[in-house]
């Protein structure tokens, strides 16, 4: 065990654990194994209690047991009184408004449907989605699983900015916070504070996110760059834009397909990472958290 400085980080120097093997569950630990969980097990109630310490109390937030989420194994633990009991920030509001927009926009999908606009809703599922989303805010922005000319990344990253899931900073900030403390009390979206808290209920309170995560202070690789800086400082400019420009293309029908069921879509595969992923399926290694193999 020994303290460490994540240079991705500007904060204190923290418990650097021992990893501990991961084993398939109901096999028998090695010798090894029973030395780093003994191991651990300290190491991480010193840490536990070093977080606690460091940390103001989670404000707003009952804690106890709330039994467990339908057909699942996964005890609420507290829960937080995201819609009522507490003053919406203009940031909460705003993304209250646009969640909402997006939704409405896809209950009149079925009244401008035409083949050409389900066509470019389904590219652009695919643009913002599988590579905005999936291969550069989380792979390679949030994990740095591979390398790319900066070009190609900026490139990428812009067509993550389109999925309306906030800027890059932010995204692999919580993204990476989540790792860090995954199914936790600092988790900023566990399930063990409800299932659509998971879900994205946890969206509508960035005051909440902030206490439990201390604001965006793990991605200082990505804030140095102008480019993440600029996508944060003009966000909303670039999805609204594409909007204006999808409805002077092909009127109402792309707005509602390209902009509100696209949205929408990504939105909820995304979400659905954080909420039935971590309840529902199957662990075949102990990873410590609820995470699962989910179709």
């Amino acid at each position: 065990m020994a303290l460490i400085k994540s240079p991705l980080s500007k904060s204190k120097p923290c418990l650097f654990l021992p990893v501990t093997p991961a084993r398939k569950l109901n096999s028998p630990p090695t010798k090894l194994n029973y030395l780093l969980i003994a191991s651990n097990s300290s190491a991480k109630k010193g840490l536990q209690a070093t977080a606690d310490d460091e940390y103001a109390p989670l404000s707003g937030a009952d804690p106890g047991s709330f039994g467990k989420i339908l057909l699942s194994d996964v005890v609420v633990r507290r829960r937080r009184r995201v819609f009522w009991g507490r003053k919406w920030s203009s940031l909460d509001r705003g993304t209250a408004v646009v969640i909402l927009a997006m939704h409405v926009l896809c209950f009149c999908a079925p009244f401008y449907f035409t083949w050409t606009a389900f066509w470019v809703a389904s590219g652009l599922y695919v643009v913002t989605g599988l590579l905005g989303i999936t291969l550069s805010f989380h792979r390679n922005l949030s994990h740095r699983s591979f390398k790319l000319p900066k070009w190609l990344e900026y490139f990428f990253a812009y067509c993550g900015v389109q999925a309306f899931q906030r800027d890059p900073i932010f995204w692999v900030s919580i993204h990476r916070h989540h790792h860090q403390f995954c199914d936790s009390e600092r988790d900023p979206h566990s399930p063990t504070e409800g299932f659509w808290f998971s879900h994205m209920s946890w969206l509508f309170d960035a005051n909440y996110i902030t206490e439990k995560c201390g604001g965006p202070s793990n991605v200082e690789d990505l804030e140095k760059q102008p480019f993440y800086k600029f996508m944060q400082d003009t966000y909303l400019l670039h999805p609204i834009a594409f909007g204006v420009l999808l409805y002077a293309g092909g009127g109402f029908p792309f707005l509602v397909w390209g902009m509100g069921v696209r949205i929408v879509l990504v939105f909820h595969v995304t979400w659905l990472v954080n909420s039935v992923s971590h309840v529902w399926g199957k662990q075949a290694w102990n990873t410590g958290d609820l995470s699962r193999n989910n179709w």
